[in-house]
Order: C-alpha cells, then structure tokens, then sequence
C-alpha cells in the first residue's frame, strides 16, 4: 500500500517552441541585477545565450555573467558564483544550460547569504538553508535531470573525491523553467544519450522499491515506455521535434518528485555512478549506465516480483512457461539491448575507472536503505567490481 505523503511542486513551467518569450512575464517579478549562469559556451555559438540577454536588456535587467559552469559543478566554482552574487547583489540567479547549470545555481542560491561554508553545510552536514534565499530561474538547454523542477543540486568536491547531492525543500526548486525542445537538438549524441539514460534511471530509482500496487508504479511504467520509444526516434534523427518534446517533457516528470510519493525510492545506481563520477569525472548519465545492471542483476533476488512485472509492462516479456527469475532476467536483458542500441557506456572502465580505484570509490558511495536490499560496503565493491 502507499504510505503517507504530502506532495507539492512550486515551480512554474513554460514549454514549446515559443516558450523563452514568457521571460517577459517572470523578469518583471524580480529586482534589476540578474546573475546569467551559463557553462563552457554551447549557449553563445547555438545563439540561445543571445535570445536571453536580448531579453533581460528589454526588461531593463543589469546582467551579471556567471559563465563556465561545469558538468560536474565543484564547489570552488560554487563559492566563485557565491562571491559573483553577493559583490553584485543579485535579485535573481538564472541559469540557461543543462541540469549541471541548473544544480549550480541552486546552489548558489542558498549560500549567497548563508554564514556557513556551503559544502560543509549543505553536502556534508545536510542541513536545510536558514537563511534568505536568491530565487532561481532555468532556461533548459540539455533533457535529463529533472533539475528545472525539483530542488536537487550535485556538487562535486575533487580534493575529497565526493560527488554529493541535496535535496532541498520546495523553497530552493526554481521559481520557473523554460523548455523548448529546439533547445536540446544541438547536443552531441553522447550527450544526448546521456540525457536519455539519466531520465530513465531516475524512473527505475523509484520504481524499484516497494511491493505495492500503486498509482506511482503505474505512472512510471508509462514514462518508461515513453523514454524507451521516443529514444530510438531521437536516435534515428535527432531533430524529431515529437521525440525530442516527449523525451524533455518526461524528464521533468521523471523527477519532479511526484512518482516517488507512496515510495521509499532506491537511489543506490546515483550513489554509486556518482561516486565514479568524483573519481572519473565521467558523464553522469554514463556513469549510470555503467553501473546500473550489475547492481539490478544483484538486488533481482530481492525485489523478484517487481523484476517480473518491469520484464512484462515495460520491455513486453512474454511470461509463458517460464519461472518468475527466468521473466525477469530477460527483463534485464532486454534494457541491456537497448542500452547498446544507444550506445551507453557499459562498464566503468570506459570512463577511466581502474581496478585499484574500487576501494576508493567503495568508500566514497553512500549506502542507502530505501531499495530491496541494503548493500554491505563488501557488497558495494562486489557490484563495482562487477561494473569495471
């Protein structure tokens, strides 16, 4: 049965092909000095980044640049945006990039006038943010994180080899996001794809905990079997306005927080994938790829029915004359096809994990209880192992 919730999403979504015009209607509801988040510069050659100023000079907007942002934001870029608010006094932080800009800036957001040092107590204490906080706007260039409408935010710290992320409460989600497809096509594949797997995880994340019936479960078959479709037409021609639209749109849905009501959720592929990540600094949806099935193979046994049901709601097992470990093996086995198909990373090292990397990594993933098996630290270094 599902248990107890309270649900409640506070960020205003514009989305399609006209949606970056709506800025005029959100900018006249924030003070005059903007901090323009953006990363290595794909905004400025693909001319978005020239759209959202053209728009903040018409609202009259005095543009703080804040570029440079990162795949995997660290926190000295963290205190570098922290120092660029509070020396110009920012009234809004708006990102214009993938989910990497849009962690950063909520980051950012709770330590611009907050007295403590963020990493220390947000990604290592986890406290929630005491003080004022700088609202933040997402302009979405990259589908995958679900960040333009939850209050996640990743930040990697290299000197202690963590990559660490906080959820903060509905007052930290972005204040509004813009979505327009056309936004995504000028992605390379691997990035795309990416994109892709990230989403479809963060579904599997909170799907693959509990033995209920639930209206969650329901709703992330769904949104899985979007992905799965949309993803091999994205695949064949990356400028399908429909795929592209479906796969963005289920990105949101895929971590807005809803399917996860009723659910204790897993997490554990991000724990670990973002423990690679802090060595690696790999792409964050190829590090979940790359760990994802030895870990779903090892916890199958616990988790049995829920693997039998993946194997015939999402990937169409057929279940006659066949055990329930037999279905939902094939199960896996049918996600491993399309995984090759899009041509994710399989094993960790693709992304330059080494052996003599395991302890490390091991020592670094959080272990967490909400899946169907809690993981012993040997365990850990079993399933990364089983990953290289």
């Amino acid at each position: 049965m599902l248990g107890n919730f309270s649900y409640v999403n506070a960020t205003k979504l514009y989305f399609g092909e006209d949606a970056l015009q709506f800025l005029h209607e959100e900018l006249p509801k924030y003070g005059k000095n903007v901090q323009l988040i953006y990363g290595g510069g794909s905004v400025k050659r693909n001319g978005i980044y020239d759209a959202v100023v053209e728009i903040l000079r018409a609202n009259g907007k005095n543009i703080v640049e804040d570029g440079g942002v990162m795949p995997n934001p660290t926190v000295e870029k963290l205190r570098e945006g922290v120092k660029i608010a509070r020396e110009n006094h920012v009234d809004l932080l708006l990102a214009v990039g993938g989910g990497s800009c849009c962690d950063y800036a909520k980051a950012v957001s709770v330590s611009v006038n907050c007295d403590d040092d963020p990493w220390d107590k947000y990604f290592e204490r986890f406290e929630e943010p005491e003080c004022e906080i700088v609202p933040v706007g997402c302009v979405l260039t990259m589908a995958g994180t679900g960040s333009e409408m939850n209050g996640g935010s990743v930040i990697t710290n290299h000197g202690k080899k963590l990559k660490v992320g906080h959820v903060f409460g509905e007052n930290v989600m972005p204040k509004f996001s813009v979505l327009n497809p056309k936004f995504t096509m000028s992605l390379p594949k691997r990035q795309m794809v990416a994109g892709i797997y990230d989403i479809f995880n963060h579904i599997c994340e909170q799907y693959f905990s509990g033995e209920d019936d639930s209206t969650s479960d329901y709703i992330a078959e769904g949104l899985m079997k979007s992905v799965i479709h949309s993803s091999l037409i994205a695949l064949e021609n990356p400028e399908d306005y429909e795929a592209r639209s479906n796969i963005m749109w289920t990105a949101t849905w895929a971590l807005n927080t809803l399917i996860a009501c009723g659910k204790t959720t897993d997490w554990m592929v991000h724990m670990l994938g973002q423990s690679v990540g802090a060595y690696t600094d790999a792409t964050h949806g190829m590090t979940l790829a790359a760990v994802s099935l030895p870990y779903y193979r090892f916890i199958m046994p616990y988790g049995i029915a829920k693997f039998r049901r993946f194997a015939t709601q999402v990937w169409n097992v057929d279940p006659a004359g066949k055990s329930d470990e037999a279905i939902a093996a094939e199960g896996l086995a049918a996600m491993e096809s399309w995984m090759k198909k899009l041509g994710l990373a399989m094993n960790i090292s693709e992304l330059g994990a080494t052996e003599d990397m395991i302890e490390g990594i091991a020592d670094g993933t959080f272990i967490l209880d909400g899946g169907y098996k809690v993981l012993t630290r040997e365990e850990v270094v079993q399933v990364l192992k089983a990953s290289l």
